[in-house]
């Protein structure tokens, strides 16, 4: 006779298949993560439902999920109204933001590629910075997560860069991409995504309908900072090319622009008083009053103290 073989665990087969420890499936049974396991007489014994649900856990957790949240995924799912749709987009939004494949090189390549001398110094801010990742139990290797931004930083090291330069660099211009792609997740959200997030979690067909349109919108940013950034070097190139021959008077630091990073909760409210159109208008006028009102300020302080205030009797 034919029929299909239950496998049962204890607790402490559950946590060697899973991973997880004794304590910790105790803790999801508390909290309702994990589903309380058959009473046997005086054991308890789990199936492979709880292995799988284990190890779902364990994936959204790997992916930046809460406790509470996956609490709520599981819950959905557990009311018919499926996970698949939720877990494809989950697949969808963690899955590469980019064709390169990463790459490994060993210390004496690097060594090589930067000067031919070792620097501690350095190696330790690339793998603060995540261009080099250590690779356990292999000392004279490393991981390099975007072989291409190694080569930059080797490119500009022959040219003379200095590698605290580099690395300066890299920070201020990471901050800086970082702010747009926050704007950019702001602005799709806002304009795109707000329908499927209605539910939470959204259905199986809103959860799916949302995984397509991050795949035909993933390569926007990308392709769209490329557009801007070469039109911005063709502009600057071309006029700092011309100041270096002579042709134009050098650039002012009045004329020219930067990034301010301001937390986002003061952004919304500019924008819920003057519209977001506005907001940016709003914010450089507001600051450059704030300062103009200190330069007053300083400089009738400074009269005062040299003791020219007129004394009227």
């Amino acid at each position: 006779m034919s029929g299909t073989h239950t496998v049962e665990y204890r607790i402490e087969d559950l946590a060697h298949r899973s991973g997880a420890t004794v304590r910790t499936i105790r803790a999801y049974q508390d909290r309702g993560l994990l589903p309380r396991p058959e009473r046997r007489g005086r054991s308890n014994v789990y199936g492979d439902s709880h292995l799988a649900r284990l190890r779902q856990i364990a994936d959204l957790l790997d992916r930046g999920y809460t406790l509470a949240s996956i609490k709520e995924l599981l819950e959905a799912w557990d009311a018919g109204r499926g996970l698949g749709g939720v877990l494809g987009l989950v697949a969808e939004v963690h899955g590469p933001w980019t064709d390169e494949k990463s790459g490994r090189i060993s210390l004496a390549e690097l060594e090589a590629a930067f000067g031919g001398k070792p620097d501690e110094g350095a190696i330790a801010e690339a793998v603060e910075l995540g261009v080099l990742e250590r690779v356990p139990g292999r000392d004279g290797e490393f991981l390099v997560p975007s072989p291409q931004e190694l080569s930059v930083a080797a490119e500009l090291y022959a040219a003379g860069v200095p590698l605290a330069a580099i690395a300066r660099q890299l920070r201020e211009l990471r901050g800086q991409v970082e702010h747009i792609a926050s704007r950019f997740l702001e602005f799709t959200t806002h304009h795109v995504f707000a329908r499927y997030l209605g539910h939470r979690p959204p259905t199986d067909v809103e959860a799916a309908e949302a995984a397509s349109m991050v795949r035909r919108l993933r390569p926007l940013a990308q392709q769209t900072v490329e557009a801007e950034l070469a039109r911005a070097m063709r502009l600057f190139a071309t006029r700092h090319l011309r100041y270096h021959l002579g042709a134009e008077v050098p650039p002012t630091d009045e004329d020219d622009e930067c990034q301010v990073a301001l937390p986002r909760a003061t952004i919304r409210a500019v924008e819920s008083l003057v519209g977001s159109d506005r907001a940016a208008a709003f914010i450089a006028a507001a600051a450059e009053r704030e300062v103009r009102k200190r330069m007053l300020d300083a400089m009738a302080a400074s009269r005062r103290d040299s003791g020219i205030v007129d004394q009227q009797v």
